[in-house]
């Protein structure tokens, strides 16, 4: 693991967005799997994007190096001040700020306004209990081939042990179930960081 981590390099801007986010308590993508998150992107040609989970950016910036030059990242936050970071870090990466549309408020608030079946990509990086509502809710917005990531599914090593039955834990694991099991999806745990559950739409 620790390789696979080392593996995927950070440029300084990325380095800068990650150590913000540290100085404001909050867990960024790790390189790794920021390093999947470009690739599945580049993968599908992504052009329209959902992130949850702004955060200071970190995410943001390797989604967007791995999306088409004409791609528009949507990206959600509740917290306006830590959006207003990763505007910035988003410019210092070089991307105009045409490629980024970024929404204050809860995910669960936004996500019905934005339009069926056009995004190619969904990732989720939001509260755990709110993990199997943005799942639905990526099913209706993804075209048919658009990949769903969510991040932290292996619920900080917690996923395997049948003893933990915590709000968060029991949270995730229905979901990945219920997207494993699913007609809809065609799925895959990919361990890099917190642990990525990827699905593609049928």
């Amino acid at each position: 693991m620790v390789f696979t981590e080392a593996y995927a390099t950070e440029d300084i801007v990325l380095q800068t967005a990650r150590g913000l986010a540290l100085e404001l308590g909050l867990t960024a993508v790790t390189p790794g799997a920021g390093a999947v998150l470009r690739m599945l992107a580049a993968a599908g040609s992504a052009k329209a994007v959902v992130e949850i989970g702004t955060g200071t950016g970190v995410s943001g910036v390797w989604l967007l190096r791995g999306m088409r030059a004409d791609g528009v990242l949507t990206t959600i936050d509740v917290e306006h001040e830590h959006q207003r970071i990763a505007r910035r870090i988003f410019l210092e990466a070089g991307f105009a700020a045409s490629r980024t549309r970024i929404i204050t408020g809860r995910a669960l608030d936004v996500l019905p306004r934005l339009a069926d079946g056009v995004y190619d990509l969904v990732f989720v990086d939001a509260d755990a209990t709110e993990f199997g509502a943005c799942a639905e809710a990526a099913l209706r917005l993804l075209r048919r081939g658009g990949v769903l990531i969510v991040n932290g599914a292996l619920a900080g090593g917690r996923i395997g042990d049948p003893a933990a039955r915590d709000v968060e834990t029991v949270t995730i694991r229905d979901t990945l179930k219920t997207i494993r099991e699913s007609e809809e999806w065609i799925s895959a745990l990919v361990p890099s960081g917190a642990g990525l559950l990827a699905a593609v739409k049928r």
